[in-house]
């Protein structure tokens, strides 16, 4: 907890209250009160932690102090950032094939990642998806909280489904055909289109264009 116009001004820093008597140390060392040296990083590292540690505090607690005290007021937590959604774009019916958008990767899985684009449905790029190249697992190229720029190759709004690459500008999959070339996991028998095969009246490719491995891994987060 950091306090401003506090009656300390060790107050609005991160000093804890308990290790107040280390930086009465470090006044006396320096002979200057405390809002003199706050701030003052040339002054504050040529002071040895070593000198100021006892049996209570360490000289990791004496670096973290002298730490808070060259920068006050700082806030330690990391800079935050969210996709900025487009404009108008606020309901999976706004959704357009071709739009590139920006979103923040919500869930990932072996088989694909799950896109918040700010329409209160999440949009799937499959593993195939994600790369101009070879990618055995989605979690080899994106992670929860990741902002990407993804395309949508295909909307039903019907079935609440979005189809999305990262490939941005790449002809979409079309009619059966699976850009991974050389990639023959969702064709042949075992590993192919039943792997991830779902509940679809028998066509694991039926709702999305043909798109078999995009429509399979749908099934698979239904079940």
């Amino acid at each position: 907890m950091r306090i401003r116009g506090g009656s300390n001004p060790l107050d609005m820093t991160g000093v804890h209250p308990e290790t107040y008597p280390v930086v009465e140390q470090i006044i006396a060392k320096t002979g200057k009160p405390v809002a003199e040296i706050m701030g003052r990083a040339d002054m504050l590292k040529t002071l040895r932690p070593e000198l100021f540690a006892n049996e209570k505090f360490g000289v990791i607690t004496v670096k973290d102090i002298l730490g808070e005290l060259e920068k006050p007021g700082r806030d330690p937590r990391p800079d935050f950032k969210v996709a900025r959604f487009n404009d108008g774009v606020e309901d999976i019916k706004d959704l357009k094939e071709g739009m590139v958008l920006e979103g923040t990767v919500s869930n990932v899985a072996a088989f694909g990642a799950f896109i918040d684009l700010g329409v209160h449905q999440d949009g799937l790029v499959h593993v195939s998806q994600l790369a101009h190249k070879f990618v055995n697992d989605a979690r080899e190229v994106v992670k929860t909280g990741d902002i990407v720029k993804v395309q949508v190759v295909e909307v039903d709004v019907a079935r609440k489904r979005i189809a999305l690459t990262m490939k941005i500008g790449a002809a979409p999959p079309r009619s059966g055909a699976n850009d991974r070339a050389g990639d023959n996991r969702f064709q042949t028998a075992g590993r192919g289109q039943n792997q991830y095969a779902g509940q679809q009246g028998g066509r694991p490719d039926a709702g999305f264009g043909g798109n078999s491995a995009m429509a399979s891994a749908f099934a698979k987060l239904k079940r």
